[in-house]
């Protein structure tokens, strides 16, 4: 047989038995971009370096990549392993992770907030939960039932975020506890503190008061985007639960 007739018969074998994606390994290469981007977002809160930071954006435009390039094969796929709705749920929410994460970056560049020890508390928790659906998902393919418990580590990382969330906007609003804890000899503290005596007295005080007033707005709507970055990690663990239960 020749090489040509031989391509020929191949062809025909191919569009009569389509071969089936390997969507498992598909799903699995966005789960370790997640966790790659999630350690470049923990190290810009550990560091405040902007070069984390760039390196989140061109993760997540990397990862757009993956999910486009996923749908696609989704959509031209013969036959998959498991509901097509779930791999596109997965493809989806496994991507929305490293989207807030960059929008995170984005928000703290654009409003000019430095890293604190609460943001880099939440994007660990994040960080642990990105590595609990890299581990679940890839169960799949050989024991999906032991990918529950990873399903519910990610979800419980949400949950863990929100308490840090909580607990940052109550010292956030409380005006005395930031004076009490900040440095010292700081003159702008200092003058903060004023807002506490009478303002005829100190007339200046008022300046610095909606200084802070700026800054804790502008902070609390960065936590308030980090929450909201965790919710995506708990949603992929909803949809890695979901595939559990249909698969086991």
């Amino acid at each position: 047989m020749s090489e040509r007739s031989s391509n020929l018969i191949t062809r025909l074998v191919d569009r009569v038995f389509p071969r089936a994606q390997d969507f498992y390994s598909l799903i699995n290469e966005q789960c370790d971009l997640v966790v790659e981007a999630s350690e470049a977002f923990v190290e810009f809160m550990r560091t405040g370096d902007a070069d984390h930071g760039l390196k989140v954006r061109e993760l997540e435009h990397k990862g757009d990549e993956l999910k486009t390039r996923n749908i696609d094969i989704l959509n031209r796929a013969f036959s998959t392993p498991m509901d097509r709705e779930d791999l596109y749920r997965a493809m989806v929410g496994i991507d929305q992770v490293v989207n807030y994460q960059k929008t995170t970056v984005r928000e703290m560049e654009v409003l000019a907030v430095k890293p604190d020890s609460y943001t880099l508390e939440m994007s660990i928790l994040m960080r642990d939960g990105a590595e609990a659906l890299q581990r679940g998902f890839a169960k799949l393919s050989s024991n999906p039932v032991e990918a529950e418990p990873d399903a519910q580590a990610a979800r419980k990382s949400e949950r863990n975020t929100e308490k840090v969330y909580r607990k940052a906007l109550a010292e956030l609003l409380d005006a005395r506890g930031y004076i009490q804890h900040q440095v010292p000899h700081d003159p702008q503290i200092k003058a903060l503190a004023k807002i506490f005596e009478p303002l005829g007295k100190h007339g200046n005080s008022v300046a610095f008061a909606l200084t802070f007033v700026v800054d804790t707005i502008k902070r609390r709507e960065v936590y308030r985007h980090l929450s909201n970055s965790a919710d995506r990690v708990a949603e992929a663990g909803e949809v890695l639960h979901d595939i559990v239960v249909k698969m086991a």
